[in-house]
Formats: structure tokens, sequence, C-alpha cells
């Protein structure tokens, strides 16, 4: 429609409920990627850490799984899982590994020599030197992996709507359809809005848990 406006408010009030369901779908699929993306991840870069030959395969794999296209990924998944919530989070769970895994090795690769061998002459266990020394030193590298994953996770979980499960996307995909502006504005509005307000709360996480970070820079 040539006159119509790129946001009808009245539609917007008339419709919070429906948005708010489809912005609540989209911070779930988010967290549950995110979530069970980071345990993985964690489970496997640790693994990498403590066999130095495991970090080219499990890169490798995760680096494959990464260059899929994402919509040729859900329609894979499409004949053993469905049209589910199950097939979007496996999509969106693979994207994280790539990024996560890299960060978590890169972080743990740059803790100094000569501090874990202070580490060691203080009689720490490997667990013990893995939760005291290394994991706070890669900590803040971990983080900046963390908030890639979110943000690229916001944005994959839009193109679920092709599936069914969409969140904001949804909202953007019905849109489309109907030619109705309104829609597709508040979806992309949202999706934007979303993805900078998680990378901003976890970007205070990071400055929370890591202080001594923001006394280095003042020095």
């Amino acid at each position: 429609m040539p006159n119509e406006p790129l946001i009808r408010w009245s539609w917007v009030t008339g419709h919070i409920g429906e948005i708010g369901a489809a912005l609540g779908q989209h911070v779930e699929l988010t967290v549950i990627a995110m979530a069970v993306g980071l345990a993985i991840s964690f489970a496997l870069a640790l693994f990498a850490h403590r066999y130095r030959r495991a970090q080219a395969p499990i890169t490798w794999v995760a680096g494959v799984i990464y260059t899929i296209p994402s919509l040729a990924l859900f329609v894979l998944l499409i004949p053993v899982t469905g049209l589910s919530t199950t097939t979007s989070e496996i999509g969106l769970v693979g994207y994280t590994l790539l990024i996560l895994i890299r960060n978590i090795l890169a972080g743990l690769a740059g803790v100094p020599a000569d501090v874990l061998e202070a580490a060691d002459a203080m009689g720490l266990t490997r667990p013990q030197r893995l939760l005291r020394v290394e994991l706070p030193i890669a900590l803040p590298v971990i983080m900046a992996g963390i908030r890639i994953a979110t943000v690229t996770t916001i944005g994959l979980v839009t193109v679920t709507a092709l599936i069914g499960q969409g969140g904001l996307g949804q909202l953007m995909l019905s849109g489309f359809i109907s030619l109705f502006p309104t829609q597709i504005y508040v979806g992309a509005l949202l999706s934007v809005a979303l993805a900078v307000i998680a990378d901003a709360m976890l970007l205070l996480v990071q400055r929370l848990l890591t202080p001594w970070t923001r006394r280095v820079g003042r020095a």
C-alpha cells in the first residue's frame, strides 16, 4: 500500500500481547541455545586444552557446522526432528560452538607460563589451577566470545521463523506475507534492541566479574 505508514501505532497498542509473546519466544530460544552451546563448548574446549591433538579436529567440526547456511541446516534437520523447537535449537546451538570454543581456547592459551608455574609451585592440583587461576585470567576473552555468540544467535533466531519458531522473526515474516510494514519494522527494531541490550548486560557482567581489568586500564 503506497500510503501505508512505516509503523501503525494503533496496531502496536492493540497487539501488545502478540508482540510480547514473540519477544518472549525470541529470548527463550536465545537463552536455551546459549546455555546448551556454552556447556558443550566448555566441555570440548577443556578437553582440547588438556589434549592438544584434539584441538584441530574439534575446531574443524565446529567450523564445518558454522559454514552451513542457516536455512539449509534447518531444512536438513526437519526430516529428523520436524518443525519443532528442537530443530531450531540444534541449529542455533551448532552455530555457537565455533565462536565459543575458539574464545575459550584462546583465553586459556593466553595465561602466562610463569603464572602457571607459580600455581604449580603453590601445590595446586590441575582442577584447582583451572578454577582459581586459568579461568579467571581467561574470563575477559571468554566473555567476549559469549557476547559475540549471543548477538549472533539473536539474529539467527529470526531465520527460524521459516520453520514456525522465529519469535520476532515470525512478526517480520507475517508482515512480508501480508505486505504490512508495521509488523516488519516492529520485529526488526525489537530484534536490534534485544541484541544491543543483551550485549550491554553481558558487558556489565564481564566488568563485574573482572574488576582487575579496569584497574589495569587506568594504570
